[in-house]
């Protein structure tokens, strides 16, 4: 018998009564909700009409149930830009489009947001998240998390805790003090809670003090559920439980994905007859479970009990969606540098477009954080779209900078000369490829990420053909380049042109299951057209050693191929270019290939040649301009020589006309910096800690992270936090407390009210965001040492126009004053005369008003 939909089920479950549903369910029953279904849904009861939910990632956007068969989706600016806008109306204007994809894709719970610390900026998933400061990133994610829920959408706040980096990330432990632990890595989290109550929190993959997140007792009873009181969902990231009993016991709700590996009925069962379980324990996950999946399925009655359908693209909002995800993008664009006003490039001129990034497809990092975007614009068709009169542009690659050679472009199609390729998927038969598909289909891309394509009449191992025919549009040598997680053979016109099937070691791709890109190279004729076939054999080599890197057995394919380029060759090209130009506008970066989960950046440099390439064009042209695609932030040797300098993020969709509008000025940049830009990887406040040693991974900087570091130290970075300039100035003035609390308060009454008044003394309009810093009073012989200044509010102004001011007013409470007392064991303020300020950046202050402590004020909880 056919297993039963939730269209099929009644709607009782959205009105009964949690306990007493818990008191007649079966044991079996029970258990069998403690993971998920699948990769992306929970287990439904269809004796009790308890619905299955449906859950999407993620981050930055909502990729819907395949991997392989991705539903086209908007692809929103990465998190880093997003923090850069340093604006909670843009979070929650996010969070609120989030939820309407999410619902496309007939899910109602979103793997969204990750609010990480960037402990450094070298971190591969450091694109996910929004900055280096705890409170920023905390207000952020709560607007983040309101603009989803408020639509009926579970937010899944995520990686709790301490998932800085992805070395060794499912064995590591991140060994940190209470303080730091409190005050840096939980405090986002804690600010989330307060002002949003995320319906669900996902657990991180390593230890935190020694034990897993996903078991861990002190994490998730003491602090999440007693002292902040959350309610909802626990659930653990991607094969991240690594016990039956201590992760049921510590709370943790569902172990995802399923079908389950820990949590078979069995083992369960088991671990309650001997006692390592207790029944009350498997009734509270249980109730803890269904309270939520109640509660999203109240708020969303319509999606969960419809009938199964095809996830939705909605290309009929295109325009407006487009709208705000080009909003999002401009916001968060920073502008670094700008030397004698060489921007905006309004004005009728010559403008070299030089770049790998120009023409190029980069929309977001790599990872669980990757979608199939149903639109892109390049910095390119930007560029031309939107260009001024008199503007005139002319292109150079200037350099090759791809980690993998770029996947098949334009000149390769279908066997019929459609747009795409055509694909068969065969058995395996008698141990060999079956003389016949029992799968064909046409597909847009030579990146196959198969994890979740399954069908019976393929069994686990199977054979994929990529078959496509090549016309190139110049005569020369063409690079061929395969990435597979099995073997792989490619022929052009039944020459075997590369043999990938003897591999031994794996590289990064499809988080560690991919080989190492092996490269051929292949003499073809303008005009001429070739076949090609290309054969995966999702069996992996025999001679591959034995590797323990990543959990996820995924079947996938890579072909990418270019004109063969003469690097040398490339960078003189761009040099003349750049001669014969008014300005060289230099469109470069990383990629989902240097940026992705599963591995973090070996250093801060631009990949390969792309600094000389920098270095050399400016040295031609002085007047050079430097828009970076990147999620976290890179070195900069060529800093000097340039005039511009443009930190672009990720831009998802709308990535071409977001830059478009800030280099020729129809946006005039708001965007600042929330990470530094360190000059040196020895300069990072992590340097000499950051990855798993021996399986530990002291957070020995303490509370020094990012900005903090860089004022103690006395460490003059490449750009400080908060840094940002605009096409207009803004100056500060009047800077006042005007509520102060009343002595003898209770830290929860604790309030005080500030404003500053901006001007927009230039003559632009524009927008800006204002930074708030508190100091604490001097340090006394028993007083612990504090950071100089912290940022703890900021509100941005939208805009203003030349000559116009406007007061900007915040309210700060006792987060705004309060440290981890290790003594005391809860949250304190130290007493004396403390000082508020702005700042211009996180080493710049301005204005200085000052309040009194005299009191002592503690707390725990929220």
């Amino acid at each position: 018998m056919a297993a039963q939909t939730n269209d099929q089920m009644d709607k009782s479950f959205l009105t009964a009564s949690i306990p007493e549903l818990v008191k007649g369910m079966k044991q079996d029953e029970k258990i069998s909700l403690l993971a998920g279904k699948d990769w992306w849904n929970t287990v439904p009861i269809p004796r009790l009409n308890v619905p299955s939910i449906k859950l999407s990632d993620g981050p930055n956007g909502a990729r819907g149930e395949s991997f392989y068969h991705m539903c086209p989706a908007l692809a929103f600016p990465n998190a880093t830009c997003l923090g850069a806008t340093f604006s909670t109306e843009i979070a929650e204007l996010m969070g609120s489009l989030l939820a309407e994809e999410t619902k496309s894709r007939n899910a109602s719970c979103l793997l969204a947001p990750t609010i990480n610390i960037q402990r450094s900026p070298l971190g591969g998933r450091a694109f996910e998240s929004f900055s280096e400061d705890p409170t920023h990133s905390g207000l952020l994610a709560a607007s983040y998390i309101n603009g989803l829920q408020d639509k009926g959408v579970s937010a899944t706040i995520k990686h709790f805790v301490a998932n800085d980096q992805e070395h060794e990330r499912m064995g590591e432990d991140s060994i940190i003090a209470s303080r730091p632990l409190r005050d840096i890595y939980l405090r986002p989290f804690q600010i989330a809670q307060k002002h949003s109550k995320p319906w669900a929190f996902m657990t991180s993959y390593n230890k935190v003090n020694g034990t897993h997140c996903s078991e861990n007792d002190w994490l998730l009873q003491d602090i999440l559920r007693k002292e902040w009181k959350f309610d909802g969902l626990i659930m653990s990231d991607w094969f991240g439980v690594y016990s039956v009993s201590d992760s049921i016991n510590a709370g943790l709700n569902i172990e995802m994905p399923g079908p389950t590996k820990w949590r078979q009925e069995e083992l369960v069962s088991h671990s309650i007859h001997s006692h390592k379980i207790d029944k009350r324990t498997l009734d509270r996950n249980v109730t803890q479970i269904l309270n939520w999946v109640q509660k999203v399925a109240k708020m969303n009655e319509s999606l969960v009990y419809a009938a199964p359908s095809e996830e939705k693209t909605r290309t009929e909002h295109q325009n407006a969606d487009a709208k705000i995800l080009r909003k999002i993008g401009y916001e968060g664009i920073v502008l670094l540098k700008n030397v004698d006003d060489v921007l905006p490039l309004n004005k009728p001129q010559k403008i070299g477009v030089i770049g790998p990034n120009a023409k190029t497809k980069v929309l977001t990092g790599g990872g669980s954080a990757q979608l199939r975007s149903a639109w892109s614009v390049s910095p390119w068709q930007g560029l031309q779209s939107y260009k001024p009169e008199g503007v005139e542009l002319s292109y150079s690659i200037g350099a090759e900078t791809s980690k993998y050679l770029p996947v098949l472009g334009e000149e390769f199609t279908t066997l019929d000369k459609k747009p795409g390729f055509d694909l068969k998927h065969y058995p395996i038969i008698e141990d060999k490829q079956a003389p016949q598909p029992v799968i064909t289909e046409q597909w847009e891309t030579s990146d196959l990420f198969m994890a979740d394509f399954k069908d019976p009449k393929l069994g686990d191992h199977y054979f994929t053909e990529l078959l496509s025919i090549f016309t190139p549009t110049e005569s020369g040598e063409w690079e061929f380049g395969s990435c597979v997680t099995g073997k792989a053979w490619l022929w052009i016109d039944d020459q075997l042109i590369l043999d990938n099937s003897k591999y031994t070691s794996r590289g990064t791709g499809y988080l560690g299951n991919g080989s190492l890109e092996k490269k051929a190279v292949f003499k073809v004729e303008a005009g001429k057209s070739y076949s090609l076939r290309y054969l995966h054999d999702s069996r992996v080599p025999s001679t591959l050693e034995t590797s323990d890197s990543t959990p996820f057995n995924i079947n996938a394919m890579r072909l990418g191929a270019h004109p063969n380029i003469d690097p040398e060759q490339a960078i003189l090209d761009a040099v003349e270019l750049a001669k014969s130009v008014d300005v060289p506008l230099i469109i470069a970066g990383l990629n989902a290939d240097w940026e992705s989960e599963g591995y973090d950046r070996p250093n801060l440099s631009l990949p390969l040649r792309t600094d000389e390439l920098i270095s050399r064009v400016a040295e031609a042209n002085p007047k050079t301009v430097v828009v970076i695609q990147a999620g976290s932030a890179v070195s900069m040797p060529w800093i000097d020589k340039v005039s511009g300098v443009v930190y672009a993020w990720y831009g998802g969709n709308e990535t071409g006309n977001s830059i478009a509008d800030i280099i020729y000025g129809r946006i005039n940049p708001s965007g600042r910096l929330p990470i530094t830009f360190p000059k040196r990887e020895e300069d990072i406040p992590a340097a000499l800690n950051y990855k798993s040693a021996r399986t530990k991974i002291h957070y020995e900087e303490g509370i020094w992270v990012g900005y903090k570091h860089y004022n103690e130290r006395q460490i003059k970075p490449l750009f400080p936090f908060g840094h940002g300039l605009s096409y207009t100035t803004f100056e500060y003035s009047d800077l006042k407390i005007t509520n102060t609390p009343k002595q003898g308060v209770s830290p929860d009454e604790w309030k005080i009210e500030v404003e500053v008044k901006v001007k927009n003394t230039g003559g632009v309009i524009g927008s800006h965001s204002v930074h708030f810093y508190t100091c604490p009073p001097e340090e006394s012989p028993t007083s612990l040492k504090h950071p100089k200044q912290t940022l703890q509010a900021f509100k941005k102004v939208k805009d203003l126009s030349p000559g116009e001011s406007t007061t900007v007013t915040v309210t700060l409470d006792k987060y705004a004053i309060s440290h981890w007392d290790e003594v005391w064991n809860t949250f304190r303020a130290e007493l004396g005369e403390w000082s508020l300020k702005v700042g211009v950046d996180a080493q710049t202050m301005v204005g200085d008003v000052r309040f009194t402590i005299e009191e002592d004020l503690e707390w725990t909880g929220l």
